[in-house]
Parts: structure tokens; sequence; C-alpha cells
């Protein structure tokens, strides 16, 4: 399924072609390659990257856009995004202003949802359906379109409420481009998505009519995936949970077998020399206030895999088997910096050893230093 993204993530479109913009001094624009161009939570756009609702050039011009995608594509959907549509500059626009005088529209969503119904027509006259992300919900939905739910589910549920077919992509169970573990160990990005929340994903909620979810998507952007290696690193195991999550039934859904399972394919990958996460088997860091001790450090250490050892350190030196064990909160020794830790099974280290500074977990209870 083919995606052109509109009227925000726009910014090529309007460098080849500046006359599509809202903006005055659009000519001037360059691709983006990397740079900062919004501002979060949103978005606020630093320059235009919008196709302008009000400009009646932009209409052609996507037609003959989806003439040729529809003409390349034989599925019976068109992707037109509609996410992340910043409207800042839509908002100084004298352009915008009239449009919305003329059709009566009170809100910048209610623009946006302007937009998206004309597109919908010209996606149908090439004997299409439409599919979008859950922000064209915002300001009254397409009449035929569907909605792929990235937000969470609530779109997705709002949508198929209204009788629109959906599918569930959301950020909380299947974006692989979230952080597998531990910020500590991981390649850094904004958010941590693990293994077994993945597999906890349903893709037809509660209430929900599942003749109207048409299916789910897990979601890897590539923009801080550096190379084929680290794709593949994303990807595996987390899309055997999204795989097993959307063609088994909830009933038969079952963690620990589940990770068995699991387990016993990255021997498969091993002989296929396909990388793969073994976040599973890390330990996982819970830092908490003890208030009966004058607000000191507690720590709570667990996996997400069952049967796991888990050993530990205040020392600065490595850990292994024979060191002490967990089993109960750790308060930190004095003049201690460093907590290490790793996972064992059957006396064989599993996991990757954590080196967790001090300083971090204090930071995480909301402790100061």
């Amino acid at each position: 399924m083919p995606e052109v993204d509109v009227p925000g993530h726009s910014m090529a479109a309007i460098v080849a072609y500046p006359e599509l913009s809202c903006t005055e001094g659009a000519d001037k624009y360059r691709v983006i390659s990397g740079e900062k161009f919004m501002d979060w939570p949103g978005p606020v756009a630093l320059s235009d990257n919008t196709l302008c609702p009000a400009n009646e050039k932009i209409y052609p011009f996507l037609d003959k856009v989806f003439t040729e995608l529809a003409e390349l594509f034989p599925f019976g959907y068109i992707h037109v995004g509609g996410d992340e549509c910043a409207k800042n500059f839509w908002e100084k626009s004298e352009a915008v202003k009239q449009l919305m005088q003329k059709e009566g529209l009170k809100t910048m969503e209610e623009v946006q949802s302007y937009f998206e119904k004309r597109v919908e027509k010209i996606v149908e006259s090439k004997g299409k359906k439409v599919i979008g992300w859950d922000e064209i919900l915002e300001g009254g939905l397409a009449p035929n379109a569907a909605v792929m739910s990235w937000r969470g589910i609530a779109g997705g549920i709002a949508a198929a409420k209204l009788g629109h077919q959906v599918v569930m992509s959301p950020t909380t169970f299947v974006y692989l481009d979230f952080m597998q573990g531990d910020a500590l160990l991981e390649p850094p990005v904004y958010a941590t998505l693990r293994l077994s929340t993945t597999y906890s994903f349903e893709p037809v909620p509660d209430g929900v009519d599942p003749a109207l979810v048409k299916g789910g998507q897990g979601n890897l952007w590539t923009e801080q995936v550096y190379n084929t290696r680290h794709l593949q690193y994303m990807l595996w195991p987390r899309s055997l949970a999204i795989a097993e999550c959307l063609w088994s039934p909830k009933a038969k859904k079952d963690w620990n077998s589940f990770a068995k399972r699991t387990e016993a394919n990255f021997a498969r990958m091993d002989v296929e020399q396909v990388k793969y996460a073994r976040s599973m088997f890390d330990p996982i860091f819970t830092p908490k206030k003890d208030n009966n001790a004058n607000d000191s450090l507690s720590i709570q250490l667990s996996t997400e895999v069952a049967g796991l050892d888990i050993y530990y350190s205040f020392d600065n030196s490595n850990p292994d088997g024979f060191y002490p064990k967990y089993t109960a909160p750790l308060s930190v020794p004095k003049d201690a910096s460093m907590l290490k830790v790793i996972t064992y099974r059957d006396g064989k280290p599993l996991g990757r050893q954590t080196d967790m500074p001090i300083a971090e977990l204090k930071k995480r209870a909301g402790l100061k230093n």
C-alpha cells in the first residue's frame, strides 16, 4: 500500500513547487536533511511543510500524483497520511482565513478536514479507497475513509464507532523504532517498548465491532536506524510478537509460551546470521524513594522472562554467578556510585551486563543527588 503523506510532511513537494504553499518565501526552502524543523509537543512548524488547502493549484497537482500512483499499485487503498500537520502557518495565512469564511470552517482541524474530503474524492476517482492516520478524524472524517490509529488505540475506537474501517498501529504497542530495553544499552530514541508490552497488544479493543478492524501494523520509522544490521536488530524479536497478536486468538496467547518459542527462534536467527535484540533477558530497574529511610533510594530488579537469576555488585567489579543474588529490593551502600547487574539461567549468563550509575537511578526516582 503506497502512502503520499499530505497536507503535512510535504517539504519535498514544496521545494519543487513553491506555489503549493500558503507561505511567502517558500521558494527559498530546501529539502530537510536532518535539521530540526518542528517543535514538540504541538506540532509547531519552524518551516511551513504543509500544502495549502486554500490554494486551488494543489488539487490538480494531487490528481496527477494519485493518477500515477493508482496505475503503479494494484492494491485497493492509497494512504494519504494526514498526520503531524502543523497549522501555525495556516493560522497566519490570509488565503486560509478567506477559505474558512467561504466554507464556514471554524477551526484549523476543520480546514484539514475540508482538505481531506477533497483528497478522498480525488483518490476515489481513481478507483481506490482512502486510508489515513487518525488525525484525519479531527474536524470531521471523510465519508468513506478508513483510519490507521497510531496515537494509541483511541482513534481507531472512535472511527469504528462511526462505522469506519480501522487498522490498529498504536505507538503504545507496535512502534518498532522505540528502544527495546534500558536506555543505557540501546541506540538512543525517545521512548522504550519492551517485547512483553508488544505481546500484550490486542488489535480488537473491547466494544469495537471486529468486522471493522481490518488488522494491525507494526511501524519501523528509519530516521534513527542507520544501516541494515540496525534495522534487523529493531525488527526482531518484536515482529514475532506483532505477528502472533494479529494471527492468534486472544484466548490462546500465553507470554511464557511465546518467550520460550522466541528463544528457540534465536537459534535459527543465529544460523541465518540475522541480528536481533536479546533485551528480553536483560534486568529491569525500578528505583523508588524509600520514604521510611529519609527518602533514600530503594531499587527493585526484575526480568521480562521467568526463571532468571539476577546477580549484582556495588563495588565496580563485574558480577557473575558467584556474586550476591537479588532476592529483595536493594539499598545503596554508602559511597557506591555504580550498580552492575547481570542475569543467569542454569549457571550461565543470559542477559547483557548493565552498568547503572546510582546518579541515574536517583534521577529516575526523582531524588536529588
